[in-house]
């Protein structure tokens, strides 16, 4: 794992919310399976195994290339072009959605048979 010591990382910000912004916006079926962190803004977008993959979005749409994961236990960094795992400084709190958040989430919008959706 390399170490993610980069002007595309501001420590300061905090996370955009506590689920995928798109998808708590209604963008796509609404849920999710996992969550990213953009480390350079705050953003919050589903993972590439999501049905929408936001996160991936937000790299295409915004450049920023970073991303933490935004699962409780996990503090790792990704970078998009690099296709590689990273560490990183300590993003401002919270480090990941609530632990009574369900993976996959939100309550209440995943699909009984959601393993069918993942990518």
């Amino acid at each position: 794992m390399s170490d993610a010591g980069s002007p595309d990382i501001d420590p300061s910000v905090p996370p955009s919310g506590d689920g995928c912004a798109e998808c708590l916006a209604g963008e796509g079926p609404g849920w999710w399976f996992h969550l990213r962190r953009c480390a350079n803004c705050g953003h919050v977008g589903c993972c590439d195994s999501s049905p929408s993959r936001h996160s991936r979005a937000h790299w295409d749409e915004t450049g920023h290339s970073l991303i933490q994961s935004f699962e409780p236990g996990e503090d790792w960094f990704y970078s998009w072009p690099d296709d590689a795992l990273l560490a990183g400084p300590e993003l401002a709190p919270p480090s990941s959605h609530p632990m009574e958040q369900p993976t996959p989430g939100p309550a209440g919008r995943v699909p009984p048979d959601w393993m069918r959706h993942l990518n």
